[in-house]
Formats: C-alpha cells, sequence, structure tokens
C-alpha cells in the first residue's frame, strides 16, 4: 500500500506539468487530455483534471475557447497561452535538472 501511495503522489506531483506539455502538441478538450494522459498510463480521472485546468487558466497559463461539436454539445478546448509556454520551458528545464540529479543518486548506490 505505501508503494501504491508514492506512486499516486509521484504522478499527482507531475500532473500539471503533463498537461502543460500535452496542451503545447495543440489545443485539446478535457476527454481528449484525459485519453493522452491514460495513455500515457498516468491514471487520472475527470474530477482531478478539471480543477487542475481551472488553476492553470486562473494563472494564466491556459485559456479556452468553445467549440460546436457534430457529436455532442459545445467543447472547451484548451491553449497554451505565451505565460503559458514561458511556465512550460521552466518546467522542462527544472524536470532535466532532477532526473539529472536523480540519476547521479542512483549510479551512487
Amino acid at each position: 500500500m505505501r508503494e501504491e501511495n508514492a506512486k499516486i503522489q509521484m504522478r499527482k506531483g507531475i500532473m500539471e506539468y503533463c498537461v502543460l506539455a500535452i496542451l503545447a502538441n495543440g489545443d485539446e478538450y478535457a476527454p481528449a487530455i484525459i485519453s493522452e494522459l491514460k495513455s500515457a498510463e498516468m491514471i487520472v480521472v475527470e474530477g482531478t483534471l478539471y480543477p487542475l485546468l481551472t488553476r492553470l487558466k486562473n494563472s494564466g497559463y491556459l485559456t479556452y475557447r468553445w467549440e460546436e461539436s457534430i457529436q455532442g454539445p459545445p467543447r472547451k478546448y484548451y491553449t497554451l497561452t505565451e505565460q503559458g509556454r514561458i511556465y512550460l520551458a521552466s518546467l522542462d528545464e527544472a524536470w532535466d535538472t532532477l532526473v539529472e540529479q536523480i540519476n547521479n543518486i542512483r549510479k551512487k548506490h
């Protein structure tokens, strides 16, 4: 149980980074973001994603637009803002540094 909790906490800690990285590839709506996260084995549910998208929007990293859909109600598509791209670039640098630090620690053992 403890191992699973540690894995869950690690995934939660990088979920914001993952969502921004997905949106860097193009505009998406929430179900497509969830699908992409699940295909990468990053387990996520709508109840986790929507508050995160709202926080990112309120921070100025995302914006959204509504688009009509032939398969149902209009869809809200999220887009990275310029501020979001700058933030993502800083997270990319932080991630690379963190991976390097962890690899250095693991090499010693």
